[in-house]
């Protein structure tokens, strides 16, 4: 009787956990004989009925059984039985998924590639085949329906751990000594490793598995990390990763992933680094003492991963991969852990947290009207107006809270810059010291999703067109090694990131000649220095000589100032030629709420960004004039400002036609100091922005809306659109 079609999964499923065992089985070793012996008896059950595949595994079965009975290890001989067995399982039911003549097992073990002979007896402690001679690169098997609460939980401890590796290994890779950072990453990998086979990720248990053993010859110092180790170590580290960004697609959308990420390559040269550290003279006395170092190429680019709260999970050491008590245990140690550290987490749905917002910036704005109700109706010291004092307080409060629950530290995006540099180093030949301070900074976790993309393309710049090659850094006297610092900090109530590097500095000479040439100005333009140094954000404009992979078509600044104007912040460059240069990021702490300047023309109120904001002044009759070409200008301290009429940009009346009358608002955007003419400053406030909708979405200079005290709307400006429309 064929087997029935409802076994097809249940038969998949214990294959791909067949597999994962017989990759792990090594000679000489009983680990994995009790899981390969239950799993075997799994199949033979769900094959029950079906002689051509229930023959072979009845087979095997018996000889695993022998084996226990007698404690005898794995051999060559059954691990290489084994690994047929699964590999024509998988060919058989895929034929018999498709309809097709299933190939009976001996046909297909004559044509299956033998595996290496057994070595000599001379050497009985060879280390096993560096190849994996099951099928590891497959697609990942997830279960949706039955994991899907147990794969959120794993893809959330997985990103935590991944990020907590990055950082340990590239601590490690400037103290090879650290054993805290050594079991840190033996730890992490362990842990994924478990929670893989608990979960049947066989891909993920596998390169876990790997890597955690080449790990465990570190900590028993039978093995000294260096850069080349590091390097695979990072490697496989990118490739989980990726595995657990398909595990978060799949979440998403309840598709299963259809993409193959390779990890053959990456155990191959795992296994052939922990083999050469098994034939080191410390070891095994032979003729070739050094490690056996293979580098491999590796391409698969790791998606972005979003940064969550860290929590700390651990595994202890000695629990078996494939045992669901394991996990269990990993969690029960997680629990106490965060018990011991006085505290624990809780992990929230962002949207949840948007939607909690949301509600609290409706009541900010009901209790703004209340407040004015209060003062217009109320007496002074009333009942009333005490109770929307103390109402006041507690909405700050819980505003203030709630804004806190979206902040999280910039610390995983400095972490990812750090690595980026690492590598783009290697890349370009060159020596960089990179430095971060001020990583535990907090920001509205909208801002930081959107911040890693700019931060990208700046040290990007800085290490391809900033930092000097080595040869040219002596020549002029420098250290060999370059210094690229990334730094964070709390400016008022803004968010301050500094980007800055000791290479050859910027020359404004040669960016406003290039500028000139490319026509982004015209010819005999005068520009201060801030104007000058602003026009690399043009778009295409680039001072490189040639394009290479990384930089040099004039795109990539375009990106960081388009993304920061959408952030609502700005940003500031110093820079002294041969000296080094600094870039200074201004971004305001939340996208939700905004700290504004609400100013009054005609019978509207509008609300101007206080980061734009320099100053508010009304003017002398004697500073105003009419310079020809330029209109109204301002004469401050000396430096002439344009003028710019608010009321003639959105056609409205205003009450005071003279600018002496009324107020100039000094705007500073993008190195630029203009002035913006209104009726009057009403107050200084915090609002919640909303979205204005299909229906007024693109207008230049309007960024959104906000709801007032007193119910009126006021659309917030942005200042940056709004000038370069005028």
């Amino acid at each position: 009787m064929p087997i029935s079609t409802d076994a097809y999964t249940p038969i998949e499923d214990v294959l791909n956990r067949l597999a994962t065992e017989s990759v792990l089985a090594q000679p000489g070793k009983d680990d994995g004989m009790v899981p390969s012996y239950s799993l075997l008896g799994d199949l033979r059950d769900l094959c029950a009925g079906d002689p051509a595949f229930q023959g072979p595994v009845v087979a095997l079965h018996a000889k695993i059984d022998k084996c226990l009975d007698t404690a005898k290890p794995f051999d060559e001989a059954l691990i290489a039985e084994l690994r047929a067995l699964t590999t024509w399982l998988m060919g058989a039911l895929a034929e018999l998924k498709a309809g097709k003549a299933v190939t009976a097992h001996e046909d297909a073990a004559k044509t299956e590639e033998q595996p290496p002979a057994a070595p000599a007896a001379s050497a009985p402690s060879a280390a096993p085949s560096a190849e994996p001679a099951a099928p590891v690169d497959v697609k990942l098997n997830l279960h949706i329906e039955e994991n899907q609460e147990l794969l959120g939980e794993f893809h959330g401890e997985a990103v935590e751990h991944l990020q907590q590796i990055e950082a340990a290994l590239l601590a490690l890779e400037q103290q090879p000594d650290d054993p805290e950072a050594l079991n840190s990453i033996f730890r992490s990998f362990h842990t994924i490793k478990g929670n893989a086979g608990f979960l049947g990720l066989m891909p993920m248990h596998i390169l876990a598995h790997e890597v955690e053993s080449l790990l465990d010859l570190a900590r028993n110092n039978k093995l000294r990390l260096n850069s080349v180790i590091i390097t695979e170590i990072l490697k496989s580290r990118d490739a989980l990763q990726t595995l657990t960004q398909q595990v978060a697609c799949a979440l998403e959308t309840g598709k299963l992933p259809e993409d193959i990420v390779p990890v053959g390559h990456l155990i191959v040269a795992v296994r052939k680094l922990a083999s050469g550290a098994s034939t080191a003279p410390s070891q095994a006395p032979a003729p070739h003492a050094a490690p056996v170092v293979v580098p491999v190429n590796f391409t698969q680019q790791a998606p972005e991963e979003k940064p969550q709260a860290q929590e700390i999970h651990e595994a202890p050491a000695s629990e078996p991969a494939h045992d669901a008590p394991g996990a269990q245990k990993a969690a029960t140690h997680a629990a106490s852990a965060a018990k011991a550290s006085g505290g624990a987490t809780v992990r929230v749905n962002t949207e949840k947290l948007d939607s909690l917002m949301d509600v609290v910036g409706e009541l900010v704005i009901v209790q703004s009207q209340l407040m004015e109700t209060a003062r217009a109706h109320g007496e002074s010291g009333s009942p009333l107006q005490r109770n929307v004092a103390q109402l006041n307080r507690i909405t700050k409060d819980l505003q203030h809270t709630a804004m806190s629950l979206r902040m999280i530290p910039i610390k995983p995006t400095f972490q990812k810059m750090e690595r980026l540099a690492r590598d783009l180093a290697r890349d370009f030949g060159k020596k960089v010291h990179f430095q971060t301070s001020g990583d535990e900074t907090e920001l509205d976790r909208t801002v930081v999703e959107e911040i890693a993309d700019p931060l990208v393309h700046m040290v990007r710049n800085a290490l391809d067109h900033g930092l000097e090659p080595i040869a040219d850094r002596v020549a002029k006297g420098k250290s060999e090694t370059g210094s690229l610092h990334l730094k964070a900090y709390h400016q008022g109530s803004n968010l301050v990131i500094e980007l800055q590097d000791d290479g050859r500095g910027i020359d404004p000479e040669r960016i406003l000649r290039k500028a000139v040439e490319k026509g982004v100005v015209p010819a005999g333009a005068t520009l201060t220095r801030e104007e000058t140094l602003a026009l690399i954000f043009a778009p295409g404009f680039s001072t490189a000589e040639k394009v290479t992979a990384v930089s040099g078509r004039g795109v990539g600044m375009d990106v960081v100032k388009r993304n920061i104007d959408k952030l609502r912040g700005k940003i500031e460059i110093a820079s002294e030629v041969g000296q080094g240069s600094t870039f200074k990021i201004k971004l305001p702490l939340t996208m939700a709420i905004i700290d504004g300047l609400v100013v009054r023309v005609g019978e509207d109120r509008f609300i101007l960004p206080s980061t734009s904001v320099q100053m508010a002044l009304r003017p002398a009759r004697e500073s105003i004039s009419t310079v020809h070409g330029r209109g109204e200008v301002l004469d401050l301290r000396g430096r002439l400002l344009p003028i710019h009429r608010l009321h003639r940009r959105f056609g409205i009346a205003m009450h005071t036609e003279a600018p002496w009358d009324g107020i100039l608002v000094i705007l500073e955007v993008s190195g630029k100091t203009s002035a913006l003419l209104v009726d009057e400053m009403v107050s200084k406030q915090e609002v919640v922005i909303k979205n204005l909708g299909a229906f007024m979405q693109g207008i230049p200079g309007v960024a959104g809306g906000a709801i007032l005290g007193d119910g009126n709307i006021a659309l917030i400006l942005d200042p940056g659109a709004l000038l370069q429309a005028a």
